[in-house]
This record gives C-alpha cells, structure tokens and sequence, in this order.
C-alpha cells in the first residue's frame, strides 16, 4: 500500500472540482494543496483526494436514495415530487452508482417486490436527464462518461422468488443483485440474527444456481454465518457481501463478518463492502472515521486489497438526522444483539459529500491510487462483470 506522490497545480485541482461536483467553485487553497471544496463546512480536502474521486467509478454498494421513508415512497409514488435541488445533492456526492436495495420479505413478497420494480421503472425515465438504470458492465462506463447518477437495482432479500424461473423474470425487470436473507429466516436460508443457522436449503441451492446462470450477483450481507459459508460452497461466481464489516473487531456482533468467511468469500472471487454503521464498527466509544479504515486494512491484509470496496449502508444524510419517531421505529425492528447506541452514523461519514472524507482517510493510511479507485468502485464493476454474465 505505498503512497504514490501527485503533482498538482491550482489550476488543475479546480478543474477537477468542477468536474466531480458539477459545479464551479472558487475552492480557496485554506493550507498549502488542501482546498476548502463545498460551501456551508468548513472541511478541505486535498488535491490528491480530489483527484481520485474525478477520475474513478465510484460505487456505494448498498445505499438507498432515502432512508426516510416518508421521503422514499413520496419519490416513488408520485416522480414528478422528486425536485431538481434534490438531485444536485446526488449530482454531485461523488458516487455515480448507487445500489439503493431494501429488505423486502413476508407472505406477500412477490407482489410487493412486484410493485417495488415498478415504482423504479416508472420513476427513472421521469428523471432520465440525472439517473440511469444499471444493468450492464458497458452501463458503469456510460454512467460516468454521461454525468448522470446510476442506480443499480437490487434487493436485501430473496423472498419473492417462489420458484427458481422467477430469478429470470426479475432479472428481465431490471434486478441485478439479490441478498439471500435478510436477518430471519427464509425458504432458502437464515437470517444474521436468527436464533440458530441451519444453512442453505435445497430450495437456496436451487435459487444460487438459477441466479448464477441468470447473471444476477448472490449477497449474503444479512445472511447467518453457517448459510453464508454453504453459499460461497455452492455458487459458481462469485459472491459478494456488498455492505458488513469485520467482526474480529467488534465480538459476537450478527451484522459483521467472521475471518474465516471473508477468506472463503476471496476464494470465490467475490467483493466485501466496508460499512460505516457506528455498531457495526466498533463496540464502545470513540468510534471514528479511522475505525472505520481499520476494517479496510483487515479485509485488505488477511486477503488482498482487490477484494474490499463500500457499501455504506446508509443514504446520504445518514439515520442520526432522521425524526425521532423514525429512529424510535428503526431501533425496534432490530434484535438487542444489533447493539445500538446513542448514535448510529460516525462524524465525517454522516452527509453527503462523504466519499471525499473517505478517499482522504485511505490516502492517509498510504494505500496507493490505483488501490483506492480499486476500493471506491473498480473492484465491485471487476466482479460484476464476471457475475453479470450469463
């Protein structure tokens, strides 16, 4: 992880801003070669930062458009409510995808997820000028050469394939990336924070080979820590864990992940996306943004840099903003052994601008440039072009 030197010129980093953003600032140089990026903070970044956000395919590989759900269903049910200020702040965070998947179970799954594509398909080509729907390798390169924002669409949650031919179905509507669980138990496998893990049904097995076949990525994020192993054993592509975190560093915890299966997720060839949940991070106080990186050097030591990526689980704004009687509610899904805290986002990676914050981290832990465009998007488009083939 050897830093690489970059030369930079006040001239050059101001281009690069009006690229990324969108938008022509005068970005005062504050100290020598960090700029003062965004109006409203008083936060710099430094050209080298700049830099690899402009020139790299940024993916946030588990991260809605809203987590307010009144916010959320008021977008999707009525397209024309969706604002062109509200699309600026897409715009010009510095992610160009975003794979805003929720968890989608229950007896009425299928209609529900029905309604779910629907509500998607209907929305983007009302908005067609900002997002564009990613369903191919060739789509990730179009979407930053354009300068439009691109949602990958997928789902937390496998319970609406009655039967493994409603895997190409789903497909044809546009899903591209499917978690076999979510925290319960399914026809196909268990949850993270289920009482106990039998693993992978033969109904999961039938579904893991149809989405192989299908070209739609297997995700066991949320999945318990016995049917995640049976699902890096039976697919033949890779597998992703698009948003988790180490649980060498916070013991016991459901939502993160074991050594031995982000070993086995590497033999697959699959990707691990760092989260910033506060609790998914660390289990006590302080818990900052360099906790946050110590994830991505553990994943990146025990088995190689091109295996970590982001998947932030969060939207732009983060969950500590949201009305208290929506946090209230959010808490209350959960099982205690999700161990919330006072606060769930971490400082720094709590707005929308977040990926500067990060990009600037992993250059001050010395990874190189080619490993931080690696781990903000060109390692998750690597694997989906090899998943994505059917």
């Amino acid at each position: 992880m050897r830093k690489q030197k970059v030369s930079m010129t006040r001239r050059n980093a101001l281009k690069m801003i009006a690229g990324t953003t969108g938008v022509v600032l005068s970005a005062p140089m504050i100290n020598l070669g960090r700029y003062q990026l965004f109006s409203g903070t008083q936060e710099t970044y430094s050209a080298r930062a700049i830099s690899l956000i402009e020139r790299s395919l940024v993916i946030d590989m588990l991260s809605p458009l809203a987590i307010n759900s009144a916010v959320y269903r008021k977008w999707l049910q009525n397209p024309d409510s969706f604002t062109p200020e509200e699309g600026k702040k897409y715009q010009t965070s510095g992610i160009n995808v975003f794979h805003p998947a929720f968890g989608i179970g229950g007896p009425n799954a299928y209609e529900t997820v029905l309604r779910f594509f629907a509500s998607w398909n209907s929305f983007l080509p009302n908005h067609d000028q900002l997002f564009m729907r990613i369903d191919s390798i060739e789509d990730f390169n179009r979407v930053k050469e354009s300068g439009k924002v691109g949602l990958l669409l997928g789902l937390q949650n496998s319970d609406h394939f009655r039967r493994a031919t409603d895997v190409n179905y789903f497909h044809s509507i546009g899903q591209r990336v499917s978690q076999l669980t979510y925290n319960a138990r399914n026809l196909i496998g268990s949850g993270s924070t289920e009482r106990s893990d039998g693993g992978l049904s033969d109904f999961g097995v039938s579904i893991i080979e149809r989405m192989n076949k299908a070209g739609m990525a297997v995700d066991v994020s949320h999945c318990g820590d016995r049917t995640t192993l049976d699902a890096f054993e039976v697919s033949k592509k890779p597998v992703l864990i698009t948003h988790s975190n180490c649980r060498s560093f916070v013991p016991g915890h459901p939502r993160c992940k074991t050594d031995e299966a982000i070993s086995k997720m590497a033999v697959t060839g699959g990707v691990m996306g760092i989260t910033g949940v506060r609790m998914f991070v660390r289990p006590d106080e302080p818990t900052t943004i360099e906790h946050v990186i110590d994830h991505f050097d553990h994943v990146a030591k025990l088995i190689g840099v091109e295996h970590v990526g982001v998947g932030s689980d969060s939207d732009l704004e983060g969950y500590d903003d949201l009305p208290q009687s929506m946090i209230t509610a959010l808490r209350r899904g959960y099982k205690e052994s999700y161990a919330f805290r006072e606060k769930i986002d971490i400082e720094g990676l709590d707005h929308s601008k977040r990926m500067f914050d990060l990009a600037e981290a992993l250059c001050r832990r010395g990874y190189s440039d080619a490993d931080i465009e690696g781990i903000l998007g060109g390692n998750f488009k690597r694997v989906l072009s090899q998943i994505w083939i059917a």
